[in-house]
């Protein structure tokens, strides 16, 4: 796997935990420690994202 696309599933697996994170914020019973727990993940990927490409 080439970096150029390993990036690109870092940025598709971050983009769906965003889209996951929204959807739990909306519901009814929204579970904190889950949100918080999707949102570390995010984090981890942003930061690998940052360290594979410093542009």
């Amino acid at each position: 796997m080439t970096i150029a696309s390993h990036l690109l599933e870092l940025r598709r697996k971050h983009e769906t935990l965003s889209t996951l994170v929204e959807q739990e914020q909306r519901s009814p019973g929204a579970d904190a420690i889950r949100i918080a727990e999707l949102k570390k993940q995010k984090m981890r990927l942003k930061e690998e994202i940052a360290r594979l490409n410093p542009n």
